[in-house]
């Protein structure tokens, strides 16, 4: 069975529902802080621990494959499938890449995908949910717009109307049953690492170590990649297409963010899979959207062509 969303649904710009839908309540307030300063503190922790102790080749190895499984959830599942509609994919792995970007801890699927469709209909413009660009262009209001745009935002308890933004994923039974274990999939991404290293080890010391570095320091790490593609790469970088906003690529974030600081292409061209588009820019996404295709289970893929680059390109000459 094949089941596949509608994403033109969430495309549009105007309509008769408002932007916002009403604000947070307080529990949700209390998740954001903890779930977003928790993991920051023990990013902050991390550089003395690191240098004494408590860093072994097992949280390293856990680090390193959760940071990808949630990371190209996010990138993959929430952002070009969800969001763009950048391939069809079949039931299955529809369903997987959602309970793999939930584990990113960045809010459920149908709340990060109104807010990054509402970026895009506004985007660098009055009603973009994170644009560095909204105090003005002074020094001073720069600092105010990076620091809104990288994570500023997150604590403005205004909610994106997921009516107006994300109504084919509201419509979709799937996703709204993986939506609602978000709380169990967050649990999940801290509790999965701990058991591992406790088994790996085979110590209750081995389980701790793994909870603070593959469970804290790596979705903070993930974190701060991600909101980076918010304020870096709208800031600085080359922009050799065109787009109506100030979207731009930063090549130093190209392996940390599985391609994404490839952003001026993206915002030139949204439903694109791949983002890195020239030689030598990597972008491990697509690449493994290329593997998923080859092995049947996403199809449909919009690809880069000859065609669909130099219409991009010429507008920008």
């Amino acid at each position: 069975m094949t089941t596949t969303l509608d994403h033109s649904a969430g495309t549009a710009e105007r309509g008769p529902k408002p932007i916002t839908e009403g604000r947070r309540s307080l529990a949700n307030k209390i998740a954001v802080y903890v779930f977003i300063l928790v993991p920051f503190a023990a990013l902050i922790a991390a550089v003395p621990l690191a240098w004494g102790w408590g860093l072994t080749w097992v949280d390293v190895g856990l680090s390193v494959f959760f940071f990808y499984l949630t990371g190209l959830g996010v990138t993959i599942g929430y952002h070009r499938y969800f969001t763009h509609g950048s391939f069809k994919a079949k039931r299955g792995m529809k369903i997987a890449l959602a309970i793999a970007g939930s584990m990113a801890v960045q809010s459920p699927p149908v709340t990060w995908v109104a807010d990054h469709r509402r970026h895009h209909a506004f985007s660098d413009r009055e009603g973009d949910p994170h644009s560095p660009w909204l105090f003005g262009t002074s020094p001073w209001a720069l600092v105010r717009g990076f620091w809104h745009a990288h994570m500023g935002w997150i604590f403005d308890h205004s909610v994106t109307n997921k009516q107006r933004f994300a109504p084919d994923l509201l419509a979709d039974e799937d996703i709204v049953r993986v939506n609602k274990q978000f709380a169990w999939l967050t649990t999940l991404t801290f509790l999965l690492p701990a058991v591992l290293g406790g088994l790996i080890t085979w110590s209750w010391w081995g389980a701790v170590t793994a909870f603070f570095w593959a469970g804290f320091v790596r979705v903070a790490v993930l974190h701060h990649v991600t909101w980076s593609t918010n304020s870096v790469c709208h800031m600085i970088g080359e922009r050799p297409f065109v787009s109506r906003d100030k979207a731009a690529n930063f090549w130093p974030l190209a392996i940390l963010s599985f391609g994404e600081s490839w952003h001026n292409l993206h915002h030139a061209d949204p439903t694109c899979a791949r983002h890195g588009v020239k030689r030598g820019q990597i972008d491990t996404s697509a690449r493994l959207i290329w593997l998923f295709e080859k092995f049947g289970w996403v199809y449909d893929v919009r690809w880069p062509t000859p065609q669909r680059l130099a219409k991009i390109t010429a507008e920008a000459g």
